[in-house]
């Protein structure tokens, strides 16, 4: 009866597993349907080419590049990761192997904080001390691509901290000690070590970094500038396909409404494209 039992219920648990999992595809296809449907029309009218290499966005005029917002997303998304990565990553080492056990549930715990602040409640904290900041120590108007990138570093550092921090901590004692037992210094057995024994989980940090600081809107739209040109240096105000979306949505209409979601459905492409590619490098590096 027993056996019965268990095996009945390891049956239920599988079909609701199989179910989620279905559902979540589903989601995923129907969003990408309704995007890439109802943002084709903008594409073929106005030109595939000159959507994706055009230069001037200027709704009333009929013109829809998008070339300066996917330029200035991707900027905007590097400066975030090569600010808030590698931080990332350092903090969950800390964490791990520096940090006083007394003082380990306070920064973990600030840690999770960050993670829950809203994006506004940082959009303020950049407009009041980052972009004050930068505007007195190197000049220009402060808000600016150096403002919304240093800001999303801020933003996705905690994702990245707490994900390392538990691929860091799935590394058995093993591989530390034997480097160690090998002659290895203390610093040179976490770099060269765990670090590598962890990497799929720190590339998964970097993953969800990437999707955070690509899709994030509020914070980059208060600090940014939004101006829907191309990039011309750290210090220039720049406009990301996000804020864009938000930004002229509320009043869109025809066209200018089907070009908006033709730019939500070229930032969920260049997401899925990115994730794509680490995937494969992952694997390859399993391979290796």
């Amino acid at each position: 009866m027993n056996r019965i039992s268990t095996k009945t219920s390891e049956n239920i648990m599988r079909f609701f597993c199989l179910l989620a999992s279905v559902i979540s595809i589903i989601s995923v296809a129907m969003i990408c349907f309704f995007l890439f449907a109802n943002g084709w029309p903008a594409i073929s009218q106005v030109g595939f080419v000159q959507f994706f290499t055009g230069t001037v966005w200027q709704p009333s005029a009929g013109e829809y590049g998008i070339l300066p917002m996917i330029c200035a997303t991707g900027a905007v998304t590097g400066l975030a990761i090569l600010t808030g990565f590698p931080a990332g990553v350092l903090c969950a080492v800390y964490l791990v192997y520096e940090c006083p056990k007394k003082m380990y549930g306070f920064f973990h715990g600030a840690i999770l904080l960050m993670a829950g602040i809203p994006s506004v409640v940082y959009g303020f904290f950049g407009l009041t001390t980052l972009v004050p900041f930068i505007r007195n120590t190197f000049g220009g108007r402060g808000m600016s691509l150096l403002a919304a990138g240093v800001l999303l570093g801020f933003m996705i550092l905690p994702t990245v901290a707490s994900i390392s921090l538990t691929s860091i901590q799935a590394v058995g004692q093993e591989i530390y000690d034997g480097s160690r037992a090998l002659g290895s210094s203390h610093e040179k057995s976490i770099f060269h070590s765990v670090l590598p024994a962890a990497r799929g989980g720190i590339l998964a940090a970097l993953i969800l970094g990437l999707g955070r600081a690509a899709g994030e809107t509020m914070a980059v739209m208060m600090v940014a500038g939004n101006q829907p040109v191309m990039p011309a240096g750290l210090l220039e105000g720049v406009r990301t396909l996000t804020s864009n979306i938000a930004m002229e949505m509320g009043y869109a209409a025809g066209l200018q409404r089907e070009a908006l979601i033709a730019t939500g459905a070229v930032l969920l492409l260049i997401i899925l494209l990115i994730n794509l590619l680490l995937s494969v490098y992952e694997r390859k590096g399993k391979m290796v």
